[in-house]
């Protein structure tokens, strides 16, 4: 508003302006010649249209400011957006040590109301003893005592046999002769070599029925 204002005062000064150069037109007589009559008509025309010239290029002026402010404004009131460049982390994969399972020593094929296994055993006085170290190849005694902790009594022949790991004895299944009641126990001692291999060993054996799991844990050097 205030710079039309201004381009308004331009143009009635410059209307001024222009008016005050014009000469005096003088009173037309009778007697004036018609072309002296004519040439005064000429140059009012061109008076006129030098005005009129003179006001289109100044509202022409304006309105190229006007463009340029607007688009001043505009590029101030559009934010400008920098792309910030994410780093994404690496993750390293953990390598997880393998746990070695070690069987249980109990189990049972049956249930009953005592809260007891119908058929069930337990390995006691254990050799050697667990993580024992022994050089690879060495001889050594493996000494199981099994004890029915089930409530039904097992028949004569229930067999105990070898059931994974690396194998350590010549024999892979031992017999128990003997009909065992709940409680009984029955001692099995065999002749062993440490495997060739190096490192945390484990042999495990099984009682007929999966009933519980002898084994021997060994560290080989």
């Amino acid at each position: 508003m205030k710079r039309t204002i201004q381009v308004m005062i331009i143009l009635v000064t410059l209307a001024s302006f222009l008016g005050a150069c014009l000469p005096a037109a003088a009173p037309a007589t009778s007697g004036e010649p018609a072309a002296a009559q004519a040439q005064n008509t000429q140059s009012l025309e061109d008076t006129q249209s030098q005005i009129n010239t003179a006001v289109a290029q100044t509202i022409e002026a304006q309105n190229q400011i006007g463009t340029a402010v607007a688009l001043t404004t505009e590029a101030q009131a559009t934010p400008t957006f920098t792309a910030t460049a994410v780093t994404i982390p690496t993750f390293t994969p953990l390598a997880l040590p393998t746990a070695t399972n070690r069987p249980s020593t109990g189990g049972s094929t049956g249930g009953s109301s005592s809260g007891k296994y119908d058929y069930a055993c337990d390995i006691m006085n254990r050799r050697p003893f667990d993580n024992a170290e022994i050089l690879h190849g060495q001889d050594f005694d493996i000494k199981w005592t099994i004890q029915n902790t089930g409530t039904k009594t097992w028949d004569p022949g229930m067999d105990v046999k070898y059931f994974s790991g690396p194998q350590m004895t010549s024999v892979t299944v031992v017999e128990i002769p003997i009909a065992m009641k709940p409680g009984d126990t029955y001692q099995i001692v065999m002749d062993a070599k440490a495997p060739a291999q190096t490192g945390f060993q484990v042999m495990t054996w099984t009682v007929q029925g999966q009933l519980c799991y002898p084994y021997v844990a060994l560290m080989v050097h």
